[in-house]
């Protein structure tokens, strides 16, 4: 038998009827689906600590269950004594099973260990469906090492949906179980 996550199946029996009786799709194809998760992490102060590079890139590989690549600079700014081609962030694309998987440890897990937790904003989409959270302390994640960490750092989650709009993408992200606030259920 072939594994399944537990919010891929999820999708397929409950929110896919759910959002076709809500939103009256005439097809199954038209009903949004979570394409991608993207992790972005900003390392500012690589500039001067090479190895915050290394750490950054280990534990986003680490939490993510995949390899994070690094990200450079594409200009040199003199006023952050910042060069082109200077690694200044890491981040990695999840697709697929591993992207489900992400998502459920961040619903169950990760958001619930986040101090004085009042839910997430929603009011953080992009107008075409796409949602972007902002975590400012990497530490919720359990498979961060809280003995290892030297600087803690934050980053970004990025949703992409292939919702037509803001109110389609909300009902999906809700009924995966994203903790929005200010939301009547």
């Amino acid at each position: 038998m072939k594994y399944v996550p537990n919010l891929r199946k999820k999708y397929n029996e409950e929110i896919v009827p759910q959002m076709m009786e809500q939103f009256n799709y005439s097809s199954i194809m038209e009903v949004p689906k979570l394409v991608k998760i993207s992790i972005n992490q900003g390392l500012g102060d690589a500039t001067q600590d090479k190895k915050l590079v290394d750490v950054a890139l280990t534990d986003l590989s680490s939490l993510a269950g995949q390899k994070a690549v690094p990200t450079k600079a594409k200009k040199s700014v003199s006023n952050f004594k910042l060069r082109e081609g200077m690694v200044i962030g890491a981040r990695v694309t999840l697709r697929k099973n591993r992207m489900y998987e992400f998502l459920e440890r961040l619903v169950a897990v990760a958001l619930p260990r986040v101090r004085d937790f009042r839910g997430i904003n929603d009011k953080s989409f992009d107008g075409r469906g796409n949602y972007t959270l902002g975590i400012s302390e990497h530490i919720i994640f359990p498979e961060i090492d809280l003995d290892k960490v030297s600087k803690i750092t934050g980053m970004d989650i990025s949703f992409v949906t292939t919702a037509q709009t803001d109110a389609e993408a909300l009902a999906l992200l809700k009924a995966f179980g994203m903790p929005f606030k200010n939301q009547q259920n």
